[in-house]
Parts: C-alpha cells; structure tokens; sequence
C-alpha cells in the first residue's frame, strides 16, 4: 500500500494530550506511512484531569473514528499512546478498522500485576502491534507474552530496549549506545510500516 491509503487515528494517554510533545513526536513518526488525525478526549477538551470512564472513553473515540471516515475511504489504523491504545482496542471489538497499533500498551492497572487488562486483547480478531519498552512497568514483558499467546488475532511485538511507558530512553543510555531518540523512534515507525505490510488487514 502507498502512503496516501493509510490514516492512522491517533489516541492520547491518560495525561498527555494531543499537543504534549510526546504525542507531537508520535504524529511525526507516523507522517511518512499516512495520514495522521489525532484526536482528544471529553474530558481533555473540557479541562479535567481526571479520564472519563470506559463507555464514554469508547464514544469519543467512536465518534473521532465515524468522522475520519467520512473524509477518508482508505484503511484506517488505531494508534494510540497507553490508554489511547487500549481504548483503540475496545473500539475494535465493534467497528471494523484494519489494524491497531499500541504505543506503551498499560497491560497492570496502576501497575499491579494482579490486574491485567487482557480481556479486550484475548477478544480481538484486528491485526495488533504493540511496542513496548523494556523499562515500563505498566506492561512487564513477560507477561504481555503470555496474553499474546492466548490472543487469536495476528500481533506482534516491537521492543524498544531501555524504553519507559512513553518508549522515551534515557539521555545515558542513549550515549552509550550512540543513537538519538530519534533512531529510536525512527525504528518504531519502521516496526510499524513492516507490520502494516505484512499483516492482513479485515478489508
């Protein structure tokens, strides 16, 4: 697929909004392989702190989606950054898009891992790509691979050595292994342009 096929819906986490920094890297990083609309949430838009709860998180995204539709009759992805992306997953289980892409996937609730948030990943039948950093304690790898195994949709994984929920590396590690964030988000994107070619899309 060429460039112009692809529009990537891209979600924020809990507390970084679409115009965070972070979020703006992400769009850039995902530039070359699409369209990107990001989007945010009610609760975002009206100026709480606090994330609405699930039903209604699942209704703005819905509704973020129905509109990107309208103007884009292409494959659309989900992309989102930590609970964007869960919630990108939910969405799945009822509207038909053709892949959904999970920047630092928040598998613990507040990090407990007695609580897992596996229930949607189990259910999927959507092309999934989570990328993960190895420093993030919301999603221990080990852990995501036991999920993965018992998911029936296609997925696959991209690890970003050194990363934290934010799949940032520290400025130390990042010298001592001579690359910039960049190259490392620079490889994130190439993770999911691979994915995106060889995955099988629902359409």
């Amino acid at each position: 697929m060429t460039k112009r096929d692809f529009a990537f819906l891209l979600a924020p986490g809990a507390g970084a909004p679409s115009a965070h920094p972070r979020m703006q890297a992400f769009r850039r990083m995902l530039e070359p392989l699409g369209t990107v609309v990001p989007f945010d949430y009610a609760y975002a838009i009206e100026g709480k702190k606090s994330p609405d709860r699930l039903p209604r998180l699942i209704e703005t995204h819905r509704a973020a989606l129905a509109a990107l539709r309208e103007r884009h009759k292409g494959p659309i992805v989900l992309a989102g950054k930590s609970m964007g992306g869960r919630v990108g997953c939910h969405v799945a289980l009822v509207e038909p898009v053709d892949a959904v892409i999970c920047l630092g996937y928040p598998l613990c609730g507040s990090g407990d891992v007695s609580k897992l948030r596996d229930e949607v990943l189990v259910s999927l039948a959507t092309p999934t790509l989570f990328v993960q950093g190895t420093k993030d304690r919301l999603c221990p790898l080990d852990l995501l691979d036991g999920v993965r195994q018992r998911m029936k949709a296609a997925n696959a994984l991209h690890v970003v050595e050194g990363g934290d929920h934010s799949l940032l590396v520290s400025k130390s590690e990042l010298k001592a292994r001579g690359v910039s964030q960049e190259h490392v988000d620079e490889e994130i994107r190439n993770a999911i342009a691979h994915f995106l070619a060889v995955g099988k899309p629902v359409r």
